[in-house]
């Protein structure tokens, strides 16, 4: 099967291809002009691809294009198309992105996770939906109080499947899949392939097509990547060090835990550095103002869990730091690939200390590179170019680049470069307890 390169070439309706131009997409993605037309034959699909490279576009052209050819109404408290992810954030973005491309198709799309009232979701369920997109917690609620049948679901789409599996969504997943029929097209997209995954296609899909834009657990090319080793105690002044440049204008700090997210972001705030923390003890109200003011840029830094590593695609992130590396060395890429997204190029610094170094190991085995690694402590370079110096010989200020009071401006910094252009953000990312993903 040769690979199309337009959309057009992919024989969609004329609304599907109407709502493409409206959004101003032109050209497939790999992920795209792989899965599409497998999807389109009616085949089940397995497809690894990482974050960012347009995996919702992927299931959601071909499904809204197959809806058209075949319109029905979804029983009461049914749908025709059932997608499982695992945050309430990507579960939303998965929905605009089926009533954006769908918008003139005139499908009716409903979206279901934890954290907010059920009333609204019972009244949209009612009716039945054409598209249900939900959390596996809190579509278990609906399924036990019967407002959600899935009888007559004709599509199962499981978004971030690893993602799931490391939530310990297993059961859930098999309870849910219990209650849809036996005939029906299944789609799972996952950015990593651990073993898990594989028992798991095994049992829920026919004869897959397998696609792949990337091999499993790899990292973003375009993303130069750094660690510096640095004592536990030294890790917030050397954050607040590494905002002197100018370049880390919309910068994604992770933590392991919500309590170190909050501890980071007032210590940012206290800096002058402008930061909002975003994680599963956060209201849904209060996640959606800090990631509105982070696009917007009233906030330079926005610090987060493991949670916002698949829940959040915002264009023009310049810098991801992981202010304590994931326990999970598969979670690295993930939070790694909220940076250089869509064509762009960003950086990943790391900091290390004594006690996560077996990690920095893990990570560095699993995603298959040596990463430029720089001791801070003694200013030496353990991999890489060696291009490292005491940073309290070269002082800037934020203005003029000299000062006595300035900041200092750490060798392995980037230069500055223009500002990213702003793009539409494409829907597509502290393990999370159940009630943060959705319960």
């Amino acid at each position: 099967m040769s690979t199309l390169t337009k959309f057009d070439e992919f024989g969609f309706a004329a609304p599907i291809l109407r709502a493409l131009t409206a959004v101003g997409y032109t050209n497939p993605t790999p992920i795209q002009a792989k899965a599409i037309p497998a999807i389109l034959a009616g085949r089940d699909l397995l497809g690894i691809a990482q974050t960012g490279t347009g995996k919702t576009a992927a299931f959601a052209l071909p499904i809204l294009h197959l809806l058209a050819q075949q319109p029905r109404q979804a029983p009461r408290g049914g749908c025709r198309v059932l997608v499982l992810s695992p945050t309430r954030e990507l579960a939303s973005q998965i929905a605009d992105s089926f009533r954006a491309f769908g918008q003139r198709l005139g499908v009716r799309v409903a979206v279901v996770f934890g954290g907010v009232s059920h009333g609204p979701q019972l009244k949209a369920l009612a009716g039945g939906v054409d598209v249900l997109v939900a959390t596996p917690g809190r579509l278990i609620d609906h399924i036990g109080s019967r407002a959600a049948l899935l009888g007559t679901a004709e599509f199962l789409v499981l978004d971030e499947v690893d993602q799931m599996l490391d939530l310990g969504f297993i059961k859930p997943l098999r309870r849910i899949v219990g209650q849809l029929p036996k005939q029906r097209q299944n789609l799972f997209f996952s950015a990593t392939m651990p073993k898990e995954i594989g028992n798991l296609a095994g049992e829920l899909l026919n004869d897959p097509v397998s696609v792949s834009v990337a091999p499993a657990a790899t990292t973003a090319e375009r993303v130069r990547q750094q660690v510096l080793l640095v004592d536990a105690s030294n890790k917030r002044d050397t954050l607040i060090g590494l905002f002197a440049d100018e370049a880390m204008e919309r910068t994604i700090v992770f933590t392991r835990t919500k309590h170190g997210a909050d501890k980071v972001a007032r210590h940012l705030d206290g800096a002058g550095i402008a930061a909002a923390a975003i994680h599963g003890n956060k209201s849904q109200s209060q996640r959606e103002r800090s990631l509105a003011a982070f696009r917007a840029g009233r906030v330079r830094a926005l610090v987060a869990t493991d949670i916002a590593a698949r829940g959040i695609d915002i264009a023009g992130v310049t810098h991801v730091v992981n202010f304590e590396l994931p326990e999970v060395a598969e979670n690295y890429v993930h939070r790694i690939g909220r940076t250089a997204r869509a064509g762009a190029e960003g950086t990943a610094i790391s900091l290390c200390d004594g006690g996560e170094r077996d990690l920095l190991r893990n990570i560095e085995r699993v995603a298959r590179l040596r990463i430029e690694t720089i001791d801070r402590r003694t200013h030496t370079a353990l991999a890489g170019k060696p291009d490292v110096r005491p940073a309290n010989e070269r002082k800037v200020d934020r203005a003029a680049g000299t000062g006595e009071n300035a900041m200092p401006r750490l060798a392995f910094m980037t230069p500055r470069r223009p500002a990213l252009p702003a793009k539409a953000s494409r829907p597509d990312g502290q393990r999370l307890d159940r009630k943060a993903a959705g319960r």
